[in-house]
């Protein structure tokens, strides 16, 4: 068992704050020497700033979007790379009282004019103010002619051209609205989860106190800081890591998610800097770190201070870790500081968290379980202040060992999606977030099993399967005449891949392969996402319902039990 934590002063202070502006005013107060440190884009290069210096940027942030229009309670998106742009802006709005809105920046197999255009159906879903991007995205947006997001796009060099003042914080409520985060929607077109600033305090706090549980000590006697490439419009990067260092006091060493995707040893390297830190990433980051660095590559690396290594925002799975322990031994990692957790944006991020810091522990699944497990990971208790049960599909609590639908309850709850009340009622039932994951408990532990929502997570993003689909039809000719179904499946070691099954008549092999070409170069422009098979088959062999739509889930079924008749 962990023993007792006696830091007690430490926590009460962190919880006497009112809103994320008064976590920052502490940190520049009382942690003047720490701060930010930002790789660029090849991570060969970064810039720091300590507290106090970023307590000024945001000030100036925030009076450059008073400038510009922007007041309490306006939306405005951000949607830049992870660098100072970013953090200024975004913190600049929280600091005003405005809503920020952080959007996933153009990777480098997106299609820009599929990015302008969700782009601006967000920003007329928001009723966004401002939205502030990089010139190459305004310009995208110029060219669209996009109605919404086209008038009110400010490019970060106009921004920061704009008068600075010294305006005071926002005096935001505990209850108060911080910031809104995107989620997959069924439309596809994300929703905005409602963030108080109550939440994206307490979330940092459940986390430390969860990361420290089995030492008995302080988070800041435990560790010097976080070490992270996760993009910052994921709740894993802009929470657990951004938000997290700002409630603590503690550093953060920032590189974007493409340095990490192109040169992963950039992230391992700056994990050996003497430093004691934390880094998290989904299961994919280890599993590419296994399949990409040699043993040439690994030889310098020092591995020795990696704290803890949470894993969560996909499937943990125990093969990949095992790897992982077993390939970075040399580098002096420890397999035991894996500390697998479970979170998603409507909890603001963490809703359950290892405690033991005794490495990867599986279970063995009850029958039921959707993806083919036989074992899943622990992904340990509920954090304090918050409740996880398992339900049946009509709220009867289920007792442990039974497979149900995820539920939990407390102060990380989300408030509800943003102009959405029949999806926020749907998902909130007296207080009790259905979260639309399958899993079990055990002695008190979460294990994940499935879900009851078509969403598919990728290497932990989430993406609506139509978003795929729309793409796969409009190759094919769409209009009805021809439909597709998309859905994911496991992989081994490498996670959920995605799979489309496209109805049509054509039957020429270079027929179907000038198909296939196109569906997948459509997909993975857009969405940046390869899909593991592409099956053509024969008008009427999708399930659907009586009025039309694709059982997603059958169709998956059929897929994995080899009852579809390829073309």
């Amino acid at each position: 068992m962990p023993r007792p934590n006696p830091a007690q002063p430490e926590r009460a202070s962190a919880e006497a704050l009112r809103n994320l502006p008064a976590a920052l005013e502490r940190s520049a107060r009382e942690r003047p020497r720490n701060g930010f440190r930002i790789y660029n884009r090849r991570g060969s290069a970064t810039e720091d700033r300590n507290y106090p210096e970023m307590l000024q940027s945001v000030r100036a942030a925030a009076a450059r979007l008073k400038a510009s229009g922007v007041g309490p309670g306006d939306r405005v998106p951000v949607c830049l790379p992870t660098g100072w742009p970013f953090v200024e802006a975004w913190l600049g709005a929280v600091w005003l009282g405005a809503l920020p809105v952080a959007m996933a920046y153009q990777g480098a197999m997106s299609s820009a004019e599929a990015q302008a255009a969700k782009i601006d159906a967000v920003c007329e879903r928001l009723g966004a103010k401002r939205l502030v991007c990089d010139p190459a995205l305004k310009a995208e947006l110029v060219k669209l002619n996009a109605r919404h997001a086209g008038p009110i796009a400010l490019a970060f060099e106009d921004f920061a051209a704009l008068p600075a003042g010294d305006v005071p914080a926002h005096d935001a409520a505990t209850e108060d609205l911080a910031f809104l985060q995107l989620t997959s929607g069924s439309t596809g077109i994300p929703r905005a989860v409602m963030i108080p600033h109550r939440a994206v305090l307490h979330n940092p706090i459940a986390i430390a106190d969860a990361v420290v549980a089995p030492f008995g000590c302080t988070l800041r006697e435990h560790v010097d800081g976080v070490v992270s490439w996760l993009p910052l419009n994921h709740d894993m990067g802009l929470i657990g890591c951004l938000a997290f260092c700002i409630v603590h006091g503690v550093d953060l060493w920032l590189m974007r998610s493409e340095t990490f995707l192109a040169r992963p040893k950039v992230w391992l390297q700056a994990l050996g800097g003497g430093a004691r830190v934390l880094s998290p990433s989904p299961n994919f980051a280890f599993q590419t770190c296994v399949e990409r660095l040699s043993a040439a590559d690994i030889e310098g690396l020092d591995l020795r201070n990696w704290k803890g290594a949470m894993t969560g925002a996909e499937m943990v799975r125990p093969e990949t870790c095992a790897a992982f322990g077993e390939r970075f031994s040399p580098a002096g990692f420890d397999p035991r500081v894996f500390r697998p957790c479970y979170g998603l944006a409507e909890g603001t991020l963490a809703v359950t968290f290892d405690r033991t810091c005794a490495g990867v522990k599986v279970a063995k699944v009850p029958a039921g379980a959707q993806l083919d497990l036989r074992e899943s990971v622990s992904n340990g208790p509920a954090v304090r202040d918050t409740q996880v049960v398992i339900t049946a599909p009509d709220g009867t609590v289920l007792g442990e060992g039974s497979i149900g639908e995820v539920r939990a309850k407390g102060p990380g709850i989300f408030m509800g999606y943003y102009r959405d009340e029949q999806a926020s009622a749907e998902c909130l039932e007296d207080g009790w977030l259905r979260t639309g994951d399958l899993g079990f408990l055990k002695d008190g532990e979460l294990y994940l099993t499935g879900r009851t929502k078509e969403i598919l997570i990728i290497h932990g993003h989430n993406l609506m399967p139509q978003e795929i689909e729309w793409h796969a039809d409009a190759a094919a000719g769409g209009g009805g005449k021809l439909r597709s179904g998309a859905f994911s499946v496991p992989k081994g070691s490498e996670g959920e891949q995605a799979v489309v099954v496209l109805e049509t008549d054509e039957r020429g092999g270079d027929a179907l392969a000038a198909l296939a070409h196109e569906i997948r170069s459509r997909v993975g422009r857009a969405l940046s996402l390869p899909l593991a098979d592409l099956v053509f088959v024969k008008r009427g062999q999708i399930p659907k319902t009586t009025s039309g739509k694709v059982q997603r889930l059958e169709l998956r079924r059929r897929y994995l039990d080899g009852k579809l008749e390829r073309l």
